[in-house]
């Protein structure tokens, strides 16, 4: 398996968000997904994908509505997405992405959490391209032979075809598909499985360090001190490190 499997693999043991958390970052992503293409998911393929996300981690549905419904008002500001990079401890890079309506309180919220956990926030540049830029799809793997969906993707870019497995509510094993491809081929994929009627479960984005860094055991807390200050913060969506996790 590539990259893409081993990262999903690790991150999936490790620190998903509180389920409040993933609502709040949902809320923010339709509230964009609106402001950019309008409330209607139908003629709004950003949407779509946002309310997909929302029902895969059991958002209820008047929650979603009500979301789009503040998200039409003239009087709701919008989100401007911000990036930061860093270096933690040890020679870590970190990739913050944000959603903020405020960008001076965000901005000094995460210099802080750099600074008080002995790391440095860096300029526009400084660690980005340690990172892959990736679209993600999570489909519905009943009834798909995942080699022809590979040939039939592949001119899409598509890097990394697999299986996944999660448990539903009720603790039963759940088999879907996950599909990795480049963040510029996302809207062709959506595109295509829709037309071919596969479900979609959900779908995003991630950055994937192209090389990670190995530390031990003392090193490692010393990194999760920043991560988890960030990732407590409201205004951040996603953090990626280069730091070794372990399955």
């Amino acid at each position: 398996m590539g990259r893409a499997f081993e990262f999903r693999k690790a991150r999936k043991m490790k620190r998903w968000s509180a389920m409040s958390k993933a609502f709040t970052r949902i809320g923010k992503d339709i509230v964009m997904a609106v402001k950019e293409g309008g409330p209607d998911p139908d003629s709004n393929s950003r949407l779509r994908a946002v309310i997909q996300n929302a029902k895969s981690v059991n958002m209820p549905k008047d929650n979603i509505e009500r979301a789009i419904k503040r998200a039409s008002d003239k009087s709701q500001g919008d989100y401007k997405e911000v990036l930061f990079e860093g270096y933690a401890q040890h020679g870590i890079a970190i990739l913050v992405e944000t959603a903020t309506d405020n960008n001076t309180r965000t901005v000094a919220n995460v210099r802080s959490y750099f600074n008080k956990c002995d790391g440095s926030l860096g300029t526009s540049g400084s660690v980005v391209f340690m990172f892959d830029h990736t679209c993600n799809f999570k489909v519905k793997g009943e009834n798909l032979d995942l080699e022809e969906l590979e040939l039939e993707l592949i001119d899409f870019g598509v890097e990394e075809i697999f299986e996944d497995t999660d448990e539903d509510a009720d603790g039963n094993e759940v088999t879907s598909v996950m599909i990795y491809a480049p963040f510029e081929s996302f809207g062709k994929i959506q595109a295509y499985l829709e037309e071919n009627n596969i479900e979609i479960l959900s779908s995003g984005f991630e950055r994937i360090p192209q090389v990670t860094k190995k530390l031990n055991e003392e090193q490692v807390a010393d990194v999760e001190k920043l991560l988890e200050k960030l990732e407590e913060d409201d205004d951040v969506q996603n953090v990626y490190h280069t730091m070794e996790e372990s399955a």
